[in-house]
């Protein structure tokens, strides 16, 4: 063999030594701390990004949105560490809401007003926000967990696997309870995509066993900004009311005791069913929303609901508000093997009904009377609230 070879093949030995070593050279432990200095160095960050969910029980695809987000390091908020605004960009390029250390203010452009929340049941962050907190979680954690890192060249996947709990980062690691999930469903994955250039996540995925999100970045800006110019002020359109949720409410009709509003609406498989169609004595209809933790935790008790009580005395029906995914709403219905009807609300049917959240559920006497409405869900107390109110007008 030619000398010329035989440099040729040692030169290609080497490279692919160097190759190998180059993919495999990552302690955890040292790596992740290099990625959380270089997260702790942002004090602002700018940029697009691509958010999709999937429905609950669903891996695929159900929702996408494209957003613009302003966010900046906030040591004085104790909820999220941060302050930060969004603009959905398929919608109105206008601001959507924004956080500013004190309430999250929802800008509501198609129905000309601002509604303020003070107090957030689960608030949500910013993703370098975010992924810091869970790199920080993995790195300082007593808890039982496993990670992982892999090399993809130019890239990296940090992955954390938290068994037996459902932990959300909104800042800081917070654990929630779901009574319906076995221990088995019980578990929290995050993979964190870093690129090699600059040590930054620029993607990430949530992974329960209800649900899967994805948010990818791009077009970053870091520490262009300060979160001295972040005024909310200048983002107050003019004209528009203002309520603040839990102190001042907006004026609310209460339905109970009035005939029902009548509406014609279609399944997922485009059946027409109607109010009228639906003779039982009782009638409970759930108005709901598919990716509303609530509305997915009372499915067991609805389908127990329906499965227990006569067909002839008692009738259920659910009517999604939130999606028209029609091919995701029918895995939906597969995947959690829902017993009842499912329809398609239209604006027009979830005005008529007063709907300002989901779950919400009307229950209607033989005559189809409004008899009872409960709004939200609790398994603690809303099982029996609407089990006692079904048994008082069936008996």
């Amino acid at each position: 063999m030619k000398r010329s070879h035989l440099l040729l093949l040692f030169l290609s030995g080497l490279s692919l030594v160097f190759f190998y070593h180059c993919r495999t050279k990552y302690n955890n432990t040292d790596y992740l701390q290099k990625v959380l200095n270089n997260l702790e160095q942002i004090k602002s960050a700018s940029y697009y990004s691509t958010v999709s969910a999937s429905a609950p029980g669903d891996t695929l695809e159900f929702k996408t949105y494209s957003r613009y987000t302003e966010e900046y390091f906030n040591p004085t908020d104790t909820l999220t560490g941060s302050s930060f605004l969004e603009t959905q960009q398929d919608r109105n390029h206008k601001v959507s809401w924004f956080y500013d250390g004190k309430a999250f203010t929802y800008l509501l452009w198609d129905e000309k007003r601002i509604s303020i929340d003070s107090c957030p049941r689960r608030p949500i962050t910013p993703f370098f926000n975010c992924t810091k907190s869970i790199i920080k979680y993995a790195l300082e954690t007593k808890d039982s967990i496993s990670t992982d890192i892999k090399d993809f060249g130019d890239s990296v996947r940090f992955s954390l696997f938290i068994p037996h709990r459902i932990i959300e980062f909104q800042g800081k690691p917070v654990a929630y309870d779901d009574p319906y999930l076995s221990a088995k469903d019980e578990f929290s994955r995050y993979d964190i995509w870093i690129k090699k250039s600059n040590h930054l996540p620029y993607r990430y995925r949530r992974n329960m066993s209800h649900q899967t999100s994805w948010q990818t970045c791009k077009k970053v800006e870091l520490n262009k900004k300060k979160i001295e110019d972040f005024l909310v002020s200048k983002y107050f359109p003019k004209g528009f009311p203002v309520s603040v949720r839990g102190k001042q409410k907006t004026e609310i009709v209460d339905l109970t005791g009035h005939v029902a509003p009548d509406w014609v609406l279609n399944d997922v498989n485009n059946n027409v069913i109607s109010l009228k169609d639906l003779k039982s004595k009782v009638l409970m209809i759930q108005f709901s929303g598919i990716g509303c933790g609530p509305c997915h935790m009372s499915i067991p008790f609805l389908k127990k609901l329906t499965t227990e009580y006569k067909k002839q005395d008692f009738d259920f029906v659910s009517i999604e508000t939130w999606s028209d995914n029609i091919e995701g709403m029918k895995r939906y219905l597969k995947n959690n093997e829902l017993n009842y009807k499912f329809l398609l609300s239209t604006e027009e049917v979830t005005n008529s009904y007063l709907v300002n959240g989901v779950p919400a559920f009307y229950i209607l006497d033989k005559n189809r009377v409004i008899r009872k409405v409960i709004v939200g869900y609790d398994k603690e107390t809303t099982d029996k609230e609407i089990l006692d109110a079904i048994n008082e007008l069936i008996k």
